[in-house]
């Protein structure tokens, strides 16, 4: 008697969910969260939106993950700067990869993190507090970098760490704004280098 295979539960999903997440960070990247539709997204993934939805979460879900991505790739020099032995090396090294990010020669200019959300409706104001959260994440790594340096003896006992960083990080990001609107990377490296001649800032 013929016995019949019995099919495996399930559907086999089709797609490699890691390049589509891929694709869908392009997008936020390039178009920022509310430029980004739907169908913007669906169509660079290669995938339905039953598809999306059913392995990634809703659009905001889709962000977050994006955003993840965004950090373990191409912001992850900020993680590597703060391993360097002096708060000049770690300042170097965050506005080198400021720059080195926000210029690529191919995909898009600019800084997800900074640019992705900045002026949203009230429909994605959890997408623009993710990235506040994501901001304030990364300037606080940097404060308490430059703490140690100042007990380490690397910056002078009247350096104020937390201003510092926020001089830091607001140049970092003034650096992406300039990027997104066509600014080349030569330029924007002489003006990080002008900001290192002075290191420390008075």
């Amino acid at each position: 008697m013929e016995t019949r295979q019995r099919r495996p539960i399930g559907r086999p999903r089709g797609f490699d969910a890691d390049e589509a997440l891929e694709r869908a960070l392009l997008v936020f990247w390039e178009q920022g969260y509310e430029g980004a539709s739907l169908a913007n997204l669906t169509d660079a993934m290669g995938i339905s939106t039953t598809s999306m939805y059913a392995t990634f979460g809703n659009k905001e879900e889709l962000f977050r993950k994006a955003l993840e991505r965004y950090t373990e790739g191409p912001s992850a020099y900020l993680a590597r700067a703060l391993d360097e032995p002096t708060a000049l090396g770690v300042v170097t090294a965050i506005f080198a990869g400021t720059v080195r990010t926000t210029t690529r020669p191919t995909g898009p200019n600019g800084c997800l993190g900074v640019q992705g959300a900045l002026a949203t409706g009230d429909s994605s104001r959890g997408a623009r507090d993710l990235l506040v959260a994501w901001r304030d994440s990364g300037y606080s790594c940097i404060r308490e970098r430059f703490e140690r340096a100042v007990d380490d003896g690397d910056l002078p006992p009247e350096t104020n760490p937390a201003l510092l960083a926020r001089y830091v990080t607001a140049l970092a990001y003034g650096i992406a704004v300039q990027a997104a609107s066509g600014v080349g990377r030569d330029e924007l490296q002489d003006m990080a280098d002008a900001a290192l001649r002075n290191w420390p800032p008075c």
